[in-house]
């Protein structure tokens, strides 16, 4: 795809915009210019800004709530809600997709955009024209298929093309790979690429910093609210290190804090492991799988999506997911019954969600309470809260894992997606755990907060603790872990030490049931 003329017009400017919540400046005299045709992108830590500035721009927070101008094709805009953003053809899609899950594929392309003939919606019609927009993103599969029947891949390509159907010019993307494998999310970028050859524009978050440096054409920075620079991704032969070093201020010199183990005896067993599929009686999702954890290690699970890494977790974590048939866990050389979450917390067990805004927080509670909700018996008496307690802890936890908020009594939905994954941290660590299993602990975090997670992982471990770290990032693994299991069609198909293993070993022993050892 041929790079933007730098003389192509431009055809958004948003000067000098300025948004204020109680309490905090979100965004502080931010400027950006966007050219016809091109795929701009913006990045900058959890919390700088990025999606409030969005918003402002699609309307959802209107004209009259911000200062500063946004110049559109020539005009200055004042969008009164995002049906009026919409009607002159600039298009949102958040990172938490506004879809119905019971309606059909076509019900909710025309969701409020209905086509009518005689005074009645024209379903027909309706779904002829879905036919022919979901062949524009290369999505085969039948119109009238309930969205809830979809994967988040093929969900992705529907609301591009409900946004097609409203003529967009200019389409925002809130962490649109995010949630996404490496092919779902390789056949995105490819049909962002195809919406830039037919005159789109695109505006991009996300923090994954391959793709930005692959699809971009310019990269707008942003850090604090405030915006840093500009980069021209070609010209300028911006690579991750400078998207880095621009995002947090200065240079990391390595993705993972330094680490030496100090690894003890083996503490966790999982043994025989069998559990079927919730709805489905004979399939099953765990097979025979037996892992260990020894104090104070870091052990991965690899494997592809739908391999059974998440299944395994939960299922572990208090029989969470699926019917236990067999298999036993082990701990401190006693055999333990695990048979539900109270349980698996009683026998100091913790379990971060890789979806924190649906099982691993109550988005309408705040900090102080979400932070102590996993074990409130230890600032209770007599079935009564310690208020002054449950305020002290929050605190005590905001300081030490830095998470960015003025106060604890803030609710949790309003914090940025690497916050609230703190907050779900200290929940966790706040039932003083032996053995804490992290399910995607980074997905959809800055370089920056990523960092600080690792070390608060580190430091876990450091206590003597054990760690289980899912992951889908092969780096992440082999950076954190001292020792990987790999797992495939539900089996536990290798288990290899760290510092022997790179990412063609693990791939092969997650894409097969041939058990292969490092050379």
């Amino acid at each position: 795809m041929p790079a933007v003329a730098v003389d192509s017009p431009v055809i958004l400017e948003m000067r000098s915009i300025t948004k204020e919540f109680p309490g905090v400046k979100a965004l502080d005299d931010v400027s950006m210019q966007v050219r016809a045709g091109e795929v701009h992108a913006i990045c900058g830590e959890n919390g700088a800004g990025k999606s409030t500035l969005m918003k402002v721009l699609s309307g959802v927070y209107p004209f009259g709530t911000y200062a500063g101008d946004i110049v559109y094709q020539g005009e200055v805009q004042k969008f009164r809600d995002i049906k009026s953003s919409e009607s002159a053809g600039i298009v949102i899609i958040h990172q938490e997709l506004a879809l119905i899950p019971e309606l059909s594929i076509t019900e909710n392309i025309f969701l409020g955009n209905e086509p009518t003939r005689f005074g009645a919606i024209d379903w027909q019609a309706a779904k002829t024209r879905s036919v022919d927009l979901l062949a524009r993103v290369g999505l085969k599969d039948d119109p009238d298929t309930a969205i809830k029947n979809l994967g988040v891949g093929k969900q992705q390509l529907v609301e591009i093309a409900k946004a097609l159907n409203k003529n967009v010019k200019l389409l925002i993307l809130d962490e649109p790979t995010a949630a996404l494998n490496e092919a779902d999310s390789q056949h995105l970028l490819d049909l962002i690429r195809g919406l830039k050859g037919r005159g789109i524009s695109s505006i991009m978050i996300s923090h994954k910093l391959n793709e930005i440096e692959a699809i971009a054409d310019s990269i707008t920075i942003i850090r604090d609210g405030k915006t840093i620079e500009t980069l021209d991704v070609k010209a300028d032969g911006v690579n991750e290190d400078r998207i880095i070093r621009g995002m947090v201020g200065r240079n990391l010199a390595s993705r993972f804090p330094d680490r030496t183990p100090s690894i003890g005896e083996v503490f966790f067993e999982v043994k025989d492991w069998w559990v079927r599929h919730p709805q489905t009686a004979e399939r099953f999702v765990c097979k025979g799988s037996s892992i260990t954890v020894r104090k104070g290690e870091i052990v991965g699970l690899a494997g592809l999506m739908g391999a059974g890494r998440t299944e395994l977790a939960m299922s572990i974590f208090g029989r969470s997911y699926g019917q236990f048939v067999s298999g036993e866990i082990v701990k401190d050389g006693e055999r333990i019954e695990i048979k539900n979450v109270r349980d698996a917390i009683d026998h100091g067990l913790a379990y971060v969600s890789e979806d924190r805004k649906v099982l691993g927080l109550n988005l309408l509670d705040d900090i102080k309470r979400s932070t102590v909700a996993a074990k409130l018996s230890k600032i209770s008496r007599a079935s009564v809260v310690n208020t002054y307690e449950e305020h002290s802890i929050a605190e005590d936890y905001r300081k030490s894992l830095r998470v960015k908020t003025p106060t604890v009594d803030e609710g949790v939905a309003k914090l940025s997606g690497g916050n609230q994954q703190k907050v779900v941290l200290a929940k966790w660590m706040f039932t003083d755990p032996d053995l804490l299993i992290l399910d995607e602990p980074t997905r959809g975090i800055d370089v920056g907060a990523k960092f600080e997670i690792y070390n608060i992982i580190n430091q876990l471990a450091a206590q003597g603790k054990g760690v289980i770290v899912i992951s889908s990032e092969l780096p992440e693994l082999l950076g954190l872990s001292d020792r990987i299991y790999t797992i495939f069609e539900g089996t536990v198909t290798n288990e290899i030490d760290a510092a022997d293993a790179d990412a063609e070993t693990l791939m092969r022993t997650m894409t097969s049931k041939k058990k292969e050892q490092a050379a």
